[in-house]
């Protein structure tokens, strides 16, 4: 269909769905709905081609005027190796080399016409409109790579006031890829998504946030409502953001799939004719029902109940815990095997991960379909800009999505796979679960934090970070800061801190200043009316985790402890104006008690000295512990300032052990393993770790020697 064929198709299609269109108007709108899209495409599966016709609908809600509107052609990244994100991807070493012909993708805008009439007058042949086709152009607000067209600039000819709203036409068709990240196809498998010319923020003042498509980052884009009408072969089963409110025959073997959609800021749909439905209802008591659709590949049918088990799990924790999912729908997806679509978040709809032989209690299909829901929450209601700010949904939603697996699974164990293909990246196809070894889900952030700890400042626009440490930062770490303040003030506190930040900027577009603000309100009411209380005010701590790169590594330099005698110490002492010599009464010197050493025994004392120190940059208070053979247990706090610190503490039974942190308050303690300390020269109990470690080990080697003969 060419672009004079889809106007006249978009004029029928748009009386065919006012009438949903009106009703998704009436309702009570959750957000600003200041860019809108009507949108009309047809697939061509053979071909990897869409065709697509779309009026936009955009009011300016700032207080400044502006004369152009700005573009993400976010698939024109893959037009070929000199894009801007194809560049920083082979940084991170992962992109393939063996890239073929079919495998780009691109996307061209055919016409662009500015439409005249009202927000809600139809668009069609015989509208008067302004051809701006020929005006427009491509620009590179980043980098100067000329080479770059995944932002697309249209004059408009005339300003466009505060409160005005126009109306863009735009005719188009793009190559689907062969999947790079997370959108396109494998074989008639299709993940389509931000595959339509997509309308930038404008941030008055600011100007145009707009940037060009980075291989570090993800999306940033206004609320509106979406009405799509996807035109494909009737063996494809389609599942979209929304929904599917009319389902009609297009003729020639096609069907054509209307959905609509309102308060989101983006559309995502897929198609397969491979695809299983399953359907499924949440209801839970306080928070709103929600339909739950599935769609599967069938050698995962016995997966389908821990799909919206995980889902439920997390629209009712994520609900209670920061606030209710507002939409009365959810759609979960589960991709063709090695499409390389799985663990990506979109409004109403996401896409979950797993494999054909899955053991449960190995944490997947469970984590991913945890946290992909929970982008609904951090992503999808929350709008922040993942393009500068990715921490504000990747980093709250990995500590979120923590947290509740932890709460509702517990610990996940480990998984080894085996019988891997040769010649392949792919993991073995073979999963043996060790039920013996497990760890919750901050053990593995931790090691994946070290690797690039003090890269990047995550102050820095996330789109500047090295691509190869942009994961580390931008989940791990501050999942692992979020966890800090946690033990640090307190679960209720935290839940305060963020549900406050979830109600306050639900479909809106926060900043770091906003998270940071919130947090420093919620700590001053529940912790300024008790004296000074550094918990009153955690910009000393934000000031470490995000406005530096800092290092934390507390840990026990030397733990000694030895009798001592009450009376009278080792060594010369002034006694009648002279100096008395008290030696060692196991070398037949004076006892320490005046006599001769034959009197009556003094009561044993213990001297114990403890020095703990801080080898990192970053500052944090922590307490140590000291814990004595006859059980008693002595608490220290140490503010954390000086490099290091001695404590001292005498008493009637020898020191076993210290430990700075013992809660583990400081999750990013970069080696948590040096924070505890036996008694140096104690004996059989100075191997008390060693032993119990290797006992551990050897148990897994066992195991895994009977598993692997049981295949033999």
């Amino acid at each position: 269909m060419r672009p004079a064929q889809l106007v006249c198709a978009a004029a029928a299609l748009l009386a065919v769905t006012a009438t949903s269109a009106a009703a998704q108007n009436s309702s009570a709108a959750l957000s600003p709905r200041n860019a809108s899209y009507t949108i009309q495409v047809r697939l061509h599966p053979k071909e990897r081609i869409l065709q697509g016709h779309q009026v936009l609908t955009w009011t300016n809600i700032t207080d400044t005027a502006t004369d152009q509107l700005r573009f993400h052609l976010y698939w024109n990244a893959w037009r070929n190796d000199r894009s801007t994100w194809m560049r920083e991807e082979r940084l991170t070493g992962d992109l393939e080399d063996d890239i073929r012909e079919e495998d780009w993708g691109w996307l061209e805008v055919d016409r662009i016409r500015l439409l005249g009439g009202g927000e809600d007058a139809p668009s069609g042949p015989g509208e008067v409109a302004e051809d701006l086709t020929a005006d427009a152009s491509y620009a590179t607000p980043d980098d100067d790579n000329a080479a770059d067209r995944t932002v697309l600039v249209v004059p408009l000819g005339h300003t466009v006031a505060p409160g005005e709203t126009v109306r863009l036409e735009m005719d188009w068709h793009s190559k689907v890829p062969r999947t790079f990240a997370r959108t396109g196809y494998r074989g008639d498998f299709f993940l389509i998504a931000h595959w339509l010319p997509k309308l930038g923020v404008f941030e008055g003042a600011d100007g145009w946030n707009c940037h060009q498509f980075h291989s570090n980052t993800e999306f940033f884009s206004d609320y509106g409502v979406y009405r799509v009408d996807i035109t494909l072969p009737k063996r494809f089963v389609v599942g979209a953001t929304g929904v599917e409110e009319a389902k009609e025959d297009a003729g020639g073997g096609q069907v054509t799939h209307r959905f609509v959609q309102a308060d989101v800021h983006a559309f995502t749909w897929t198609a397969s004719p491979a695809y299983l439905e399953a359907t499924d209802r949440f209801e839970v008591a306080g928070l709103p029902p929600v339909d739950l659709r599935l769609l599967y590949q069938p050698e995962h049918a016995d997966q389908v109940a821990r799909h919206f088990a995980a889902t439920k799990a997390t629209l009712e924790l994520y609900g209670k815990w920061y606030g209710p999912y507002p939409y009365d729908h959810l759609t979960i997806i589960d991709p063709a095997w090695e499409a390389g679509a799985g663990g990506m978040e979109y409004p109403t709809l996401f896409t979950a991960g797993t494999r054909l032989f899955n053991p449960m209690g190995g944490g997947d299909p469970e984590g991913v379909t945890i946290h992909e829901c929970g982008h609904q929450f951090w992503y999808a209601i929350v709008g922040n800009n993942e393009t500068e700010d990715a921490w504000l949904d990747e980093g709250l939603n990995t500590f979120s999505t923590g947290r509740a697996e932890e709460e509702r699974y517990g610990d996940e164990a480990l998984v080894e796979r085996y019988l891997k293909p040769p010649g392949t990246d792919w993991r073995g196809f073979l999963p043996v679960l060790f039920p013996e070894i497990h760890a919750g889900p901050l053990v593995h952030r931790l090691d994946r934090y070290r690797r690039h700890a003090d890269w990047d400042v995550p102050a820095t626009p996330t789109f500047l970070y090295y691509p190869g440490s942009h994961g580390d930062i931008t989940y791990s770490k501050t999942a692992l800061w979020l966890s800090t303040l946690e033990g640090y003030l307190g679960w209720d506190a935290l839940q305060d801190i963020l549900s406050t930040f979830f109600s306050r900027y639900a479909f809106h577009h926060p900043t770091p200043d906003d998270f940071f603000a919130v947090a420093n309100e919620v700590a001053a009411r529940r912790f300024g009316g008790e004296g000074d209380d550094p918990r009153a005010d955690l910009t000393w701590f934000f000031d470490q985790v995000y406005r530096s790169s800092v290092t934390f590594d507390y840990r026990v330099l030397r733990a000694d402890s030895f009798p001592v005698e009450p009376a009278r110490p080792r060594g010369f002492t002034e006694e009648g104006g002279e100096m008395v010599y008290a030696g060692d009464p196991a070398d037949g010197g004076d006892d320490g008690d005046g006599g001769d050493g034959g009197g009556g025994e003094a009561p044993e004392t213990y001297r114990s000295e403890v020095v703990v120190r801080h080898d990192g940059q970053g500052v944090f208070p922590a307490d140590v512990l000291l814990v004595f053979e006859d059980g008693t247990r002595v608490r220290e706090h140490w503010d954390g300032k000086a490099r290091w610190r001695l404590f001292v503490h005498e008493g009637p039974s020898k020191l076993e052990y210290a430990a700075v942190d013992p809660d583990h308050v400081l999750q990013l303690d970069l080696h948590p393993s040096n924070n505890t300390r036996l008694v140096e020269g104690g004996g059989a109990d100075a191997h008390l770790a060693a032993v119990k470690w290797a006992s551990k080990w050897m148990l897994w080697l066992q195991d895994f020697f009977q598993s692997v003969a049981s295949f033999i």
